[in-house]
C-alpha cells in the first residue's frame, strides 16, 4: 500500500475523525510474496498482467457467470475448469488431476478461489485471482484442503487483479449479502488473538467505507471493492473467530447460502461480543456511524446493512429449528472457536441460533 493510502486509513479511526468514502485511485502493492494490483479496467489488461507475473500457459477455474464478465480471461487460459457447486475439500480433490504442472488462475468468488488455493497448495504450484464477489478469499490462506490429499499447505494467490467493476458486480441484495460477509472478516479481525494495529486499521477502514457505501441506491463500486480487499487483509492476518465457525457449519450442515447466512447471523454474532470484546466493538461500532462508539450499538448499526440482502431469519434461507442443535455441536468442534474472547459454550450458540431462526 502506498504511503498516502496508509495514512488514509490511520487518520480515518481517529476517535471522532471519520473520512467520507472518495472512490480510491488506482493502486499496486507489494505484500511479500503476493503483488496486489487495484484498479477500474484491470480484467481487461488481466491477460497481460498474468504474463508478467508469471502465469503464462495457466489452468484457469471459473464459473459460467465469472467467465462471461472477463472472456479475454478464459480465452488465454491453457485449460479451463468450470468450479460446480459443492464442498472445496471435494471439489479440489476431483479437479486435483486435471491442472497437470501449469500456474492456476482463479476467476470467480470464493469457492473458485478457494478451489485453486487448494490445489495449489497440495500441488505446489502458482495462484493468481481475480475476484468478482467481495469473499475476500483471495486476500486470505483459509482454505480446505484436497480431501484424501496428505501435506497438502495452506496458501494464498501470489497475484491478485482486483478490479472494482468486476468484484462489485453483483447487484441489490446479492452485493449486500456478499459485503456481509466481507463485513464479518472486519469484526473478526478485531479481537482474536493475533489482532494488531495494522490489521485493526484495515478493519476499521472497511467498516466505515461500507457503512458509508451500501445504503447508496447505487454503491460505489471502488469503494466496495477496497473494503472488501482490507477486510479480507485484516482477516488474513489476524485470523477466524466464532461467527465464521457458526456459518461456516450452518452452510456445510443445513445447505444454506454462504453470504446470507453471514450476513443474517453478523447481527447476533456483534451482540454476543459487545461485553466480552467492548474496546474493538466499542471502535466497530463508531466505524459504522455510532457517533459514541458504544459496543452494544454495534449490533444495531450491523442490522441496517446486513437488511438490505433481503434476509434477516435464518428460517428464510432454508435452515430449519431441527438442525440447530446439530449445527451449534458441530460449530464447537470448529478449531477458531478458541480465537474468539470468551468462546460460547453450547447453550449459548444454542440460543443465538434460536433469536436467529
Amino acid at each position: 500500500m502506498t504511503v498516502p493510502a496508509l495514512l488514509t486509513v490511520r487518520l480515518a479511526i481517529r476517535p471522532g475523525r471519520k473520512l467520507p468514502a472518495v472512490p480510491p485511485e488506482a493502486f499496486t502493492w507489494r505484500d511479500g510474496e503476493r503483488l496486489i494490483r487495484f484498479g477500474e479496467g484491470l480484467a481487461d489488461k488481466a491477460v497481460d498482467l498474468l504474463d508478467e507475473g508469471g502465469f503464462g500457459d495457466y489452468a484457469l477455474f471459473t464459473t459460467e457467470r465469472a467467465r462471461a464478465q472477463a472472456p479475454a480471461v478464459a480465452d488465454g487460459a491453457a485449460d479451463v475448469a468450470i468450479v460446480p457447486q459443492g464442498r472445496v475439500d471435494e471439489i479440489s480433490a476431483e479437479l486435483l488431476e486435471r491442472v497437470g504442472e501449469r500456474p492456476l488462475v482463479a476467476l470467480g468468488g470464493g469457492r473458485v478461489v478457494d478451489t485453486a488455493k487448494a490445489i495449489g497448495g497440495a500441488r505446489d504450484l502458482g495462484v493468481a485471482a481475480i475476484p468478482t464477489t467481495l469473499s475476500g478469499a483471495e486476500m486470505t490462506p483459509f482454505h480446505r484442503t484436497p480431501l484424501g490429499v496428505e501435506g497438502a499447505r495452506l496458501v494464498r494467490p501470489s497475484l491478485v487483479v482486483a478490479d472494482p467493476d468486476v468484484m462489485a458486480s453483483q447487484t441489490g441484495p446479492q452485493l449486500a449479502a456478499s459485503a456481509m460477509n466481507a463485513l464479518a472478516h472486519a469484526m473478526e479481525s478485531l479481537y482474536t488473538p493475533l489482532a494488531n494495529p495494522v490489521a485493526e486499521m484495515a478493519a476499521l477502514r472497511s467498516a466505515e467505507l461500507f457503512e458509508d457505501a451500501l445504503p447508496r441506491d447505487e454503491p460505489p463500486r471502488p469503494c466496495v471493492a477496497l473494503a472488501a480487499v482490507l477486510a479480507g487483509y485484516a482477516v488474513g492476518a489476524a485470523g477466524l473467530a466464532v461467527h465464521h465457525a457458526v456459518c461456516q457449519t450452518i452452510v456445510r450442515v443445513a445447505g444454506a447460502p454462504h453470504a446470507e447466512t453471514n450476513a443474517v447471523m453478523l447481527p447476533h454474532f456483534a451482540r454476543l461480543m459487545a461485553s466480552r470484546a467492548p474496546g474493538e466493538m466499542g471502535l466497530f461500532a463508531r466505524a459504522l456511524g455510532d457517533p459514541a462508539g458504544d459496543p452494544d450499538n454495534a449490533a444495531g448499526q450491523v442490522a441496517k446493512l446486513s437488511a438490505r440482502c433481503g434476509h434477516t431469519r435464518l428460517s428464510t434461507i432454508g435452515v430449519e429449528r431441527d438442525r440447530l442443535p446439530a449445527i451449534a455441536e458441530a460449530a464447537l468442534a470448529h478449531p477458531v472457536v478458541g480465537n474468539t474472547p470468551d468462546p460460547p459454550d453450547g447453550d449459548e450458540l444454542l440460543a443465538l441460533l434460536e433469536a436467529a431462526l
